[in-house]
C-alpha cells in the first residue's frame, strides 16, 4: 500500500466534513435541510422533472427523496403533477413560493460559500477541481 494513500483519503474526508458543516449551517438558516435545499436548487428555473431524473440530479436516494418531497409539499414549496400520458409517475415542480425561495436562497448560499472559497485563487480552485475530477475518475 502506498504510504500517502491513507493521509490523502483522511484529508479528503476532513475537507468534505468541513464543507458540509459550513454549508449546512447556512441552509438551516434558510429554513431548509440540506436535502430540501438540494431539491429546491435542482428544480429552480425548470418546469419540473420526474422523480427518477430528480434522483439522478441530486445527491439523494429515491427512498429518501420521497420523504423530502413530502416535507417540501407540506411547506407549500413543491407540488406533484401526474402527467396524463403516464399515470404511474409524477413530475415534481416548485410552487410560486418555492420558486421565490430558490431565487432568494440560491444566490445567498453562493455568496455564503464564496466567503470561504473566495480566499483561494482562481488557480488554486482550478487545481482542486482537476484533482477532484481525477480522483472521481479513478472510481
Amino acid at each position: 500500500m502506498k504510504s500517502n494513500f491513507l493521509p490523502a483519503i483522511r484529508e479528503l474526508a476532513r475537507a468534505y466534513q468541513a464543507f458540509t458543516h459550513y454549508s449546512a449551517a447556512h441552509v438551516r438558516e434558510l429554513g431548509l435541510t440540506p436535502p430540501q435545499f438540494d431539491v429546491i436548487c435542482t428544480l429552480g428555473n425548470t418546469q419540473g422533472m420526474p422523480l427518477c431524473r430528480l434522483a439522478e440530479k441530486t445527491l439523494i436516494t429515491k427512498g429518501t427523496l420521497t420523504g423530502v418531497l413530502d416535507r417540501l409539499e407540506k411547506k407549500g414549496l413543491l407540488k406533484r403533477i401526474v402527467p396524463p400520458d403516464n399515470r404511474r409517475s409524477f413530475i415534481a415542480m416548485l410552487t410560486p413560493e418555492g420558486e421565490a425561495l430558490f431565487e432568494k436562497a440560491f444566490p445567498a448560499h453562493g455568496e455564503y460559500l464564496e466567503k470561504r472559497l473566495g480566499k483561494l485563487s482562481p488557480e488554486e480552485l482550478d487545481e482542486i477541481r482537476l484533482a477532484l475530477e481525477k480522483l472521481r475518475k479513478a472510481f
